[in-house]
């Protein structure tokens, strides 16, 4: 941004995309739905997703158990003109605070269309996945929720576990090179309007936080714990988006609106749409930096996609330096960072399919 607003309203602005300091964990799904163990979940079983059901792919609901013993719910996506042979396979999700009928939802059924199997889940604590508490994020769990999604899908009878990829969006961008980077069984991994979570909350948007700042975050953060642990529960914190805009928005907050707040992509489970994480939220990702080791995805390869307009542009260019080869950055023009959410016209899914095919022969 050529005018930076003040750090105080850019910490505003990340609620939008859990890209935050204090967030707040509203139950969006009935307890009964839901194991508190994160054992047994009863699945909607109707077709509830912002995207209509594609006619060239079969689709089913499964779960499987990450190596912490919380059970995730997911959409497995196949090609119905799929035969016997054994397929690639593709673990997806995202964005942070979504849920899988959403945009990972929209992007495993766009590549089972074009041959591949893919998964789309719910991360731990969040939509129809298990966990307790409810509503809370981890880096160290969240990209172990990745690398769970490549067990299940390398135990399928369907699937060639010597090509499976990683691909994910916003937030789980992040995780995916996180995950990519630590599981050497991932072949390759391409990432769509990526977000590093651990630096924005660490730093702010464009590393603007002061370290005066950090310290009083964290300090508010740790006090929280007091009144959690008096409480026995976490305490919730503001909504992530209002019913209504007020006006005097950035336009990037306006364009998380139009998606999640709107018939386009609203779902009430998604925490984006419907409600928020819990107040401690972002303790983790602050102490965590989730790319630390990013140059040891290589020598398999990385696709980084991002918007030209986009506000979290810088978080793609600098994972791509950052990253060893072989490496391609790709920039959609004049496409802002929710447009690679859900627009056909502008996701380059044609691109990502051979990106797939060509590095998991």
């Amino acid at each position: 941004m050529n005018n930076p607003v003040s750090h105080r309203k850019l910490i505003q602005c990340s609620l939008i995309t859990g890209a935050v300091m204090l967030l707040s964990a509203l139950p969006v799904l009935a307890e009964s739905n839901l194991s508190k163990r994160g054992d047994t979940l009863q699945l909607t079983q109707t077709w509830d997703k912002t995207f209509q059901k594609s006619k060239a792919v079969d689709h089913k609901k499964v779960t499987f158990k990450n190596r912490y013993g919380i059970t995730l719910a997911a959409d497995l996506y196949l090609p119905k003109n799929r035969g016997n042979q054994r397929l690639a396979a593709l673990a997806v999700s995202g964005p942070y605070g979504a849920v899988k009928e959403q945009s990972s939802g929209l992007y495993a059924q766009t590549m089972a269309e074009r041959g591949f199997v893919a998964v789309a889940f719910d991360a731990s604590f969040t939509g129809e996945s298990g966990g307790e508490p409810r509503n809370v994020s981890s880096p160290d769990i969240n990209t172990e929720d990745m690398s769970a999604a490549v067990d299940f899908l390398g135990t399928q009878p369907f699937v060639d576990r010597n090509r499976i990829g990683i691909l994910g969006i916003c937030g789980f961008g992040g995780m995916a090179l996180n995950a990519t980077a630590v599981d050497k069984r991932v072949k390759a991994v391409a990432v769509t309007s990526m977000y590093d979570m651990s630096r924005v909350m660490a730093k702010g948007y464009f590393d603007k936080m002061t370290i005066e700042e950090r310290f009083k975050i964290l300090e508010t953060l740790s006090l929280q714990r007091w009144e959690d642990a008096q409480k026995g529960s976490p305490a919730p914190g503001p909504l992530l988006l209002p019913e209504k805009l007020k006006g005097n928005e950035p336009q990037f907050v306006v364009d998380y609106f139009n998606f999640y707040r709107t018939p386009r992509g609203f779902h009430a489970r998604s925490l984006n749409s419907n409600g928020a994480w819990t107040a401690t939220n972002a303790l983790s990702f602050m102490n965590m930096p989730l790319l630390t080791y990013i140059k040891e995805i290589s020598p398999r390869p990385v696709l980084i996609i991002a918007g030209e307009k986009a506000h979290s542009r810088y978080f793609s260019e600098d994972a791509y330096k950052a990253a060893n080869n072989p490496k391609e950055l790709m920039i959609i023009p004049g496409a802002v960072h929710t447009d690679l959410y859900d627009r056909r016209d502008k996701i380059p899914f044609d691109k990502i399919a051979e990106f797939f095919n060509k590095n998991m022969k």
